[in-house]
């Protein structure tokens, strides 16, 4: 009886084992399936990832201002090195490096799959490292600028995994990546590869991207610009120069700039694209937009004379309009676009009434962005004219009370200097596909005039020219061209508190050239000029001279190009 006991109880933990076992059977084999799978996979294969080349940024004559070149990168498993004092003896003479550093960087690392031993290592390191166990190699892509500040806010720059982070690189960067891939071997205990598992994914390079931008075009503008900063210890500067028939920009500087390759080390500010991130209250330089709309509307005619209250205009619900110095008498539009009438304006203002002047202002573009291809544009300030009083319609005219950006200043010039035809500003010309084939990005011209023809050409060639030749705009004049021109001198509102600074001002001036042709428009705009310095801060004094000689060099520079024997020279060497 007893043994059957024990029987029947040994039985009993036969079974129960057996069935323990099976459970953990099932436990391991169905619930834990997936994991351990993936662990055996994770030591018996190797991964090589496969990351495509980005794409390579050029100018409009092909320079290159961003391209990728591939290094070699010596690396560590350290949770696979089992004496780290040993790898880093062997592979410290190959790699050239102390092999304290090395230990160092193998016991030290976070990462137990990955360290990095050594960048840019050549093809002779990375065949003998590679018979080290534990250490292998890997290739990378690197970016490279080789024009640095020159071009930095236009393209941008990216992230140490080669990923946009801002400018074109940015704004294209789906584009400029292009599609990873991996390849998977079956690796030995030394995890090195054995042989091709599988390769999962379709290696694809970045698209490049050709630009409208000029570098050498680009250097002019910087070049002028950056003295003209510096000379007047300005807070911030842009200038910007497009093509007003097809709303290609040419050149885009901001300042302060910053080197791409050491953005970790700059003032985030440095980064912004002021041209398009910066609004302002625009000052004089938008008084011929504001004179276009009125002619236009047939409120105002060209030989029409306003009395401009000898200085000093006042009345019911508008306050009182002064002038910059001297008061004037009785001026036609063309006078008061050469003097610089506040008080004139205001009276067009009043002509044009609250509707007309914000409906016309809105088909200039201001209050919307110009859809440039780059991030971070703002739509600048054009408040509803329903909340216009007759503040509004007096101060707007001479550039108070609204607030714009420069590419929106540049977009409205060049609508002028292209016969009132709408034009579209853009940057990309076309993008180069990973195969080879370019697509054309050119844009077709915008249908529809904003102004009538004859009234944009009297402004530009006539009013504005004018300006230059005999008003305050006289330092931008040139003896070849016959340049076009606005200057505009705007306070900067207090930050302490309401009204306006008088010490601080935005310098501008607004051109462009041949006034007969136009065949460029530019606008160059300097912050916060030291007024303290006693050089002058208005815009005919700051901004015109730098406008001036942009203009001079661009032409000379476009006329050079537009010679056969030039031409031809060029277009052999020139490739994408």
């Amino acid at each position: 009886m007893r043994i059957a006991r024990i029987t029947a109880c040994l039985l009993v933990i036969l079974i129960m084992a057996f069935l323990a076992l099976a459970g953990r059977c099932f436990y391991l084999q169905y619930c834990k399936n997936e994991f351990y799978m993936d662990r055996c996979l994770t030591q018996q294969q190797s991964r090589n990832p496969l990351t495509p080349r980005r794409g390579t940024i050029l100018d409009n004559r092909g320079r290159v201002l961003a391209a990728s070149n591939g290094i070699n990168i010596i690396k560590a498993e350290p949770r696979i090195i089992e004496n780290p004092d040993i790898v880093a003896t062997t592979l410290a003479p190959i790699v050239e490096m102390d092999p304290h550093e090395i230990r160092t960087l193998i016991v030290e690392s976070r990462n137990p799959g990955y360290a990095k031993i050594k960048v840019q290592a050549d093809a002779n390191q990375c065949t003998l490292a590679r018979k080290i166990k534990g250490i292998g190699v890997e290739s990378q892509w690197i970016r490279h600028y080789p024009l640095g500040r020159l071009t930095a806010h236009v393209v941008g720059f990216t992230s140490r995994d080669n990923r946009g982070l801002e400018g074109l690189e940015l704004y294209y960067d789906n584009q400029l990546t292009g599609s990873a891939a991996q390849s998977i071997f079956l690796a030995d205990i030394a995890r090195r590869p054995i042989c091709l598992n599988q390769a999962q994914g379709v290696l694809c390079d970045g698209a490049g991207i050709i630009l409208t931008l000029d570098a050498t075009i680009q250097q002019f503008v910087r070049s002028a610009l950056i003295e003209q900063f510096e000379k007047y210890q300005a807070a911030s500067a842009v200038a910007v120069v497009a093509e007003p028939k097809t709303g290609a920009i040419l050149a885009m500087v901001s300042l302060p700039d910053f080197i791409p390759l050491e953005v970790g080390t700059t003032d985030p500010n440095n980064f912004r694209s002021r041209a398009i991130t910066d609004w302002y209250e625009p000052g004089s330089i938008i008084k011929p937009i504001v004179m276009a709309i009125a002619l236009d509307a047939g409120v105002l005619g060209r030989n029409e004379k306003i009395f401009c209250e000898n200085g000093s205009y006042s009345g019911k619900g508008f306050g009182r309009i002064g002038e910059y110095r001297n008061g004037f008498g009785y001026l036609t539009p063309r006078e008061i676009l050469i003097k610089s009438s506040n008080i004139g304006m205001a009276k067009i203002g009043q002509k044009l009434g609250k509707k007309k002047l914000h409906d016309g202002l809105k088909r200039f573009g201001f209050g919307a962005k110009t859809g440039i291809e780059l991030p971070g544009e703002v739509t600048g300030l054009l408040w509803p004219a329903g909340k216009w009083t007759g503040y509004s319609e007096t101060r707007v005219p001479f550039g108070q009370e609204i607030c714009v950006t420069a590419m929106q200043m540049v977009r409205a010039f060049c609508i002028l200097a292209n016969g009132g035809r709408l034009i579209q500003p853009y940057l990309v010309k076309a993008i180069v596909n990973s195969d080879g084939t370019i697509e054309d990005l050119k844009r077709p011209p915008p249908v529809g005039y904003i102004v009538k023809p004859e009234i944009a050409r009297w402004v530009i060639s006539d009013a504005m020219a004018a300006v230059v030749n005999e008003g305050t705009g006289k330092r931008a004049k040139l003896d070849k061209w016959q340049v076009f021109g606005k200057t505009g001198t705007a306070n900067i509102a207090r930050e302490d508190g309401p009204g306006y600074s008088q010490d601080d001002y935005i310098a501008s001036f607004v051109s462009g050239a041949p006034a007969e042709d136009p065949q460029i428009v530019v606008l160059v705009s300097i912050r916060k000029p030291n007024k303290k310095l006693g050089l002058g801060y208005t815009g005919g004094v700051v901004a015109s001279p730098v406008a001036a000689e942009i203009i001079e060099k661009t032409l000379t520079y476009l006329e050079k190009l537009r010679q056969p024997a030039y031409a031809a020279r060029s277009g052999r060497r020139r490739s994408y």
